[in-house]
C-alpha cells in the first residue's frame, strides 16, 4: 500500500515528530511504501503568490499551476491513504499546512472540475494525526475539538476521500499520563488502515 504523510512541525525534538517515527514504525512492520512531505524541511512555500491567486480567485485554468504543487498532486496521485500530521497551535493547524491547502488544493484539480482537467482523484483513507498540550475533554469542553474536526474532515478532507478519522493526541502537557494511549490509538489506527485498504 501506498502511504503519504503530509508532515508539519519545525522541530525533530518535539513530541510530533516522535508521533511521526512511530507511524514511520508502524508501517514499515507492514511492508507499506511511504512518502512523506515534510513542509519545513521542504521548506514549502505556504503563502499563494499573486500570479497563483489570479489562477485561483478567477478559475483560469488555463494559468499554469506551480511545480512545487504539482509534485504534491503527483504524491496525492500515487496514494492509497494520506496522513496529515501536525500540532495544534491556535485551534488549527499551522499556517505552513494551511498553505499546503490553499496551494495544492487548486481549481481544476481538488475543486471547480473542468472537462479538459484530470481530478483529484478520491483517496481510500484520509486521516489526521494531531498533537495537542490540552486534554481532549478540555478541547471538546470549549468546542475547540469539534471545530478542529468539521474543518479538517468536513471541509479540507471532504468528499476527496472516502474514509476518514480524526485523532486528536491530546494531553502533552503531562506527556507520561498520555504516551501509552497515544501509542495504542496510532496502533489502533494502522489496523484500521489495513482493513481497508491492505
Amino acid at each position: 500500500m501506498n502511504t503519504l504523510i503530509i508532515y508539519c512541525h519545525p522541530s525533530k525534538k518535539s513530541y510530533t515528530y516522535s508521533i511521526l517515527e512511530q507511524l514511520q514504525t508502524l508501517f514499515a512492520q507492514e511492508n507499506w511504501q511511504v512518502a512523506i512531505s515534510d513542509l519545513y524541511a521542504m521548506n514549502f512555500q505556504s503563502d499563494m503568490s499573486e500570479a497563483e491567486y489570479e489562477r485561483e480567485g478567477f478559475a483560469k485554468i488555463d494559468l499554469p499551476i506551480p511545480a512545487d504543487v504539482k509534485v504534491e498532486h503527483q504524491k496525492l496521485e500515487w496514494a492509497d491513504c494520506v496522513l496529515f500530521v501536525y500540532p495544534v497551535w491556535w485551534s488549527d493547524c499551522p499556517a505552513k499546512l494551511k498553505g499546503w491547502f490553499d496551494r495544492v488544493y487548486s481549481v481544476g484539480y481538488a475543486y471547480g472540475h473542468r472537462p479538459q482537467m484530470q481530478p483529484m482523484k478520491t483517496i481510500p483513507f484520509g486521516a489526521v494525526i494531531c498533537t495537542a498540550g490540552h486534554p481532549n475533554a478540555f478541547l471538546e469542553e470549549i468546542g475547540i475539538a469539534q471545530s478542529m474536526q468539521t474543518v479538517m474532515l468536513e471541509d479540507r478532507l471532504g468528499k476527496r476521500f472516502e474514509h476518514k478519522e480524526m485523532l486528536i493526541l491530546g494531553g502533552t502537557l503531562d506527556l507520561e499520563k498520555v504516551r501509552a494511549e497515544h501509542q495504542q490509538k496510532l496502533k489502533e489506527l494502522a489496523l484500521k488502515i489495513k482493513t481497508c485498504c491492505g
